[in-house]
């Protein structure tokens, strides 16, 4: 009972580090995005 309560708990984790990841690699994609633009308009 004790061991399959915590393989359910070992999947959430799992399923939360994914996520955080997939969040975080947005975050970074849209850092990018905005220095690229702020490039973009001192060349003009």
């Amino acid at each position: 009972m004790k061991s399959n309560n915590s393989s359910k708990e070992e999947q959430k984790d799992k399923k939360l580090d994914s996520t955080e990841r997939l969040a975080e690699a947005l975050r970074q994609n849209l850092r990018k995005r905005k220095e690229f633009q702020r490039r973009q308009k001192k060349e003009d």
